[in-house]
């Protein structure tokens, strides 16, 4: 992604962008390429505060003796109550046994990634259980960093849609869709200054 150009095409089409992104700075984005880790480390910090997550992931890492992230063969021959001991619920555990099991038996092939939609991505990945939407779509910003992805299902870019509107509710999915479309094919940019907006401090 050009984020240069992102950075101007969203001031040209919204002031309000001009004004974040002046507020935040450029948009960070540091794309990861061991995609396995990145799907690993989604599923780990599903539904945690950042400090609890890193806390868990940090033990589950320890569990192997090699720095580098382990494959997911690996990961297959940790006992289910190993995986439950480093705090990661019996759900989760099973999440990361089954993307392991996909990932290893090559059920789940991202090896064209470049090449690949979106969508066709999103199709690949919902096949592990405990990958949904908000999942794929993380992964789809931060760890490929596609340029137009906008999670309509997140509660923070709701809240900071509803702060930059000035509402007095959450929005609705057709009306921040309706207004997203301003955004094209940036969205995944304007998706971040979303977020700033709640994480703050800023006055509208």
């Amino acid at each position: 992604m050009n984020l240069k150009k992102a950075l101007s095409e969203l001031r040209k089409t919204d002031y309000r962008m001009g004004r974040l992104i002046d507020e935040f700075g450029e948009a960070e984005f540091n794309p990861i390429s061991n995609y396995y880790e990145s799907l690993v480390r989604s599923i780990v910090y599903q539904q945690l505060s950042g400090k609890a997550a890193a806390t868990i992931y940090g033990r589950f890492k320890g569990m192997f003796n090699t720095d580098a992230f382990p494959h997911p063969k690996d990961v297959l021959e940790i006992p289910h109550e190993s995986l439950r001991s480093v705090g990661l619920s019996n759900q989760k555990a099973n999440y990361i046994r089954d993307l392991s099991e996909k990932w290893d038996g090559g059920e789940i092939d991202l090896s064209n990634v470049e090449s690949m939609s979106d969508e066709e991505i999103s199709n690949e990945l919902i096949k592990v259980k405990g990958i949904g939407q908000w999942t794929v779509d993380m992964f789809l910003m931060f760890t490929l960093v596609r340029p137009d992805v906008f999670p309509f299902g997140d509660l923070g870019i709701q809240k900071g849609f509803m702060i930059l509107n000035k509402m007095d509710r959450l929005p609705k999915p057709n009306e921040m869709e309706k207004e997203a479309e301003q955004w094209r094919p940036y969205r995944t940019v304007a998706a971040w200054y979303l977020w700033k907006i709640v994480d703050g401090p800023f006055e509208w």
